[in-house]
């Protein structure tokens, strides 16, 4: 985090950018060997660049993670196992981490994506995809003569995802030697969020390196497992409550005290803990706990749900909110992502959000539909 002292010479950089340092040592009455440090501790925080001072003006997120092409196979009715189901079946841009950033795109915030891009089609509409939005793509790879991630689900006629199978090796080309070239990157942003769609070596590099808050998602049952070795340096956890169980080390219990459970991963390190719930979500940090309500929605697809959660707790870091407030946020994400059809839904807005939370705003289904 910036210091006081640090924010008081950052204020003055953005004054005169060229300002010495003698200069500002002689305003802030300190040696300049200190200014040098403070201005060193600065650069290594992201917030100026290089010589001139020159000042990163608006904060964004870095994201790094995973980008799909999503194929879907929507449901008319009740699913039924070991047979042909009549629906219909969309292609739509989707994985964590570019939802994550499209979410933060529609709540404002600038973003760029660290993720790894195959050399065929669907790489081409999904960078596409992404400039279309405004999420900044420069720092991705693209593995030759790799397929790009793809995920299969199945929905039923709740908008409840059935199964999924994910065709996801393409990440195991995001080692730590190529972040350690995007940790310039990762470093000047506000934020930090991963997801294990990683390798346990790169999310460990990551929590090693990373010197902004880190955020971290836990996607999967079969996944949460490799955030068990790097929670101490985890500023920020999303997951449910079974994923938080195997990150414990304990057999998935659906019956687990939650609370317990979020009081032992803030024992092992972790700052803000934010557990979602079958109907809304637990979080706790050092200042308290809540268990908290999601709202109210007409459910169409909550594929996406959890991803437009960790957006909004990104969202709400950013303003200054507390635990309360940024689970409220998420949660309103949340509920409004399921209200469209899209696993990420086009009418989410910083306004619409803050409405649904001040229940000034009920939240119903959209018709907007998206995809490739």
């Amino acid at each position: 985090m910036v210091t006081d002292r640090e924010r008081e010479l950052l204020s003055w950089i953005e004054e005169n950018p060229m300002m010495s340092q003698q200069e500002l040592a002689d305003r802030a009455g300190i040696t300049r060997s200190s200014v040098s440090v403070h201005i060193s501790n600065l650069m290594k925080k992201g917030m100026i660049q290089g010589k001139g001072y020159v000042v990163q003006k608006r904060p964004y997120v870095a994201v790094v993670g995973g980008i799909n092409m999503d194929i879907a196979g929507y449901a008319s009715g009740e699913v039924v196992p070991h047979d042909s189901n009549p629906g219909r079946v969309e292609h739509t841009a989707g994985g964590v981490g570019r939802n994550e950033a499209h979410s933060m795109r529609l709540l404002g915030l600038d973003v760029k994506l660290v993720t790894a891009f195959g050399d065929d089609l669907y790489a081409e509409k999904l960078r596409q995809n992404c400039r279309d939005l405004g999420i900044d793509v420069k720092d991705a790879i693209t593995v030759v003569n790799a397929a790009t991630s793809t995920y299969l689900s199945v929905v039923d006629h709740r908008g409840d995802p059935v199964v999924g199978i994910s065709s996801m090796d393409i990440y195991d080309h995001l080692t730590p030697a190529l972040l350690a070239q995007r940790m310039g990157v990762i470093n000047r942003a506000h934020t930090c969020v991963v997801d294990t769609n990683l390798t346990e070596d790169a999310l460990r590099f990551l929590a090693d390196n990373c010197r902004v808050p880190l955020f971290a998602e836990t996607i999967s049952v079969a996944k949460a497992h490799k955030l068990r070795g790097i929670l101490d340096r985890i500023d920020t956890l999303k997951a449910d409550r079974l994923e938080v169980q195997l990150l414990l080390g304990r057999e998935p219990d659906e019956k687990a005290d939650v609370a317990e459970t979020a009081s032992q991963l803030l024992n092992r390190g972790v700052r803000h803990v934010y557990i979602t719930l079958s109907s809304g979500a637990y979080c706790a940090d050092e200042t308290g706990s809540w268990r908290l309500p999601g709202y109210p929605a007409e459910v169409v697809n909550k594929t996406g749900a959890r991803d437009s959660f960790m957006a909004a707790l990104v969202w709400a870091r950013m303003r200054g909110m507390d635990l309360r407030e940024s689970a409220c946020a998420g949660l309103a994400a949340a509920s409004i992502c399921t209200a469209g059809e899209p696993v990420v839904n086009e009418e989410l807005s910083e306004q619409y959000m803050l409405e649904v939370m001040q229940g000034t705003r009920k939240i119903t289904a959209s018709k907007t539909r998206y995809f490739l």
